[in-house]
């Protein structure tokens, strides 16, 4: 435990009771994992990753978080639920006695508040990751990549055939953690990686595959064709696109028009408008999403 939280009278966790971007289980990321990877701190979140690669992390969580409480150190803890727009949706004060079986409560809570992508898409643009977004730079159960990059791995979730990411968000100051999810990336982002802090991640996360940078071009449309190449499809004409802003904002997204029959008729689906494809004179696409403000979105996870 941080040698200054142990030496305080008592402790109060505050968290975010949300799911993992490595694992599911009845308890993924919340009170119980800031006791053993944030009470940790760098030395502790390593040592902890390590041994989640023999026992499993959520074995790992339990099993330090009981020991914390044992301390006799922590009073309770607060958690903290988003809806489907990351607007804090519910406040849960939680004493120290029954943290366990309450964040399994509140877990189940969240996680059926989770939104996700309406459909199977071949190729999924994704204007923007970072660790302001995600943990892993992207939320690895929208894109259905798991810790190692295996593909479509969480049953139940929309299945994504590839990945293109065109750019690092500002905020996430150059830490690309989770860049080995995607299977293309421009050249741009590349150039922004700061590899210090990105190192760093990957080696307390114990996930230097997520650090693996994809292919690269220098324009939008050859990364667009060259990953479309490979969906697996004889005639281009039959890939299916999905375009989002970024991992954490799912409620506008741009879908190819092949997708129609799809999405037409689910209740939670409703188009907007058709747009034609904007490019501008470097062959880059322009984005029909906002701008990134730099507004803090901050995820916790690794």
């Amino acid at each position: 435990m941080d040698a200054e939280a142990h030496a305080a009278d008592a402790v109060m966790i505050v968290a975010r009771v949300k799911w993992h971007t490595s694992f599911s289980g009845r308890i993924e990321s919340g009170l119980m994992k800031m006791m053993a990877i944030g009470l940790g701190k760098f030395a502790g979140a390593r040592r902890y990753h390590t041994h989640a690669q023999r026992f499993g992390l959520e074995h790992i969580i339990r099993t330090v978080g009981r020991r914390v409480l044992q301390s006799g150190k922590m009073i309770g803890g607060l958690a903290i639920l988003e809806d489907a727009h990351h607007n804090i949706a519910r406040l849960d004060a939680v004493p120290a006695d029954g943290m366990e079986q309450r964040e399994e409560e509140l877990l189940a809570l969240a996680k059926s508040w989770m939104p996700r992508l309406p459909c199977d898409l071949d190729v999924l643009i994704v204007d923007e990751m970072g660790k302001n977004i995600s943990g892993t730079g992207m939320d690895a159960k929208v894109v259905n990549r798991g810790p190692d990059g295996e593909y479509n791995p969480w049953p139940g979730l929309p299945s994504i055939g590839r990945i293109f990411v065109r750019d690092l968000a500002a905020r996430s100051y150059g830490n690309a953690m989770g860049i080995g999810m995607a299977d293309v990336t421009h050249d741009r982002l590349v150039r922004r990686i700061d590899w210090e802090p990105t190192r760093i991640n990957a080696v307390s996360a114990s996930r230097p595959s997520r650090v693996r940078v994809p292919a690269h071009f220098a324009s939008d449309r050859e990364c667009l064709q060259w990953v479309a190449a490979t969906a697996g499809k004889v005639d281009r004409a039959d890939v299916t696109f999905g375009w989002i802003r970024n991992t954490l904002e799912l409620a506008r997204l741009a879908m190819s028009p092949n997708l129609r029959a799809q999405i037409d008729g689910q209740l939670q689906v409703e188009v907007e408008r058709e747009i034609d494809v904007p490019w501008d004179e470097s062959q880059n696409l322009v984005s029909p999403f906002r701008v990134s403000d730099g507004g803090d979105t901050s995820e916790g996870d690794d």
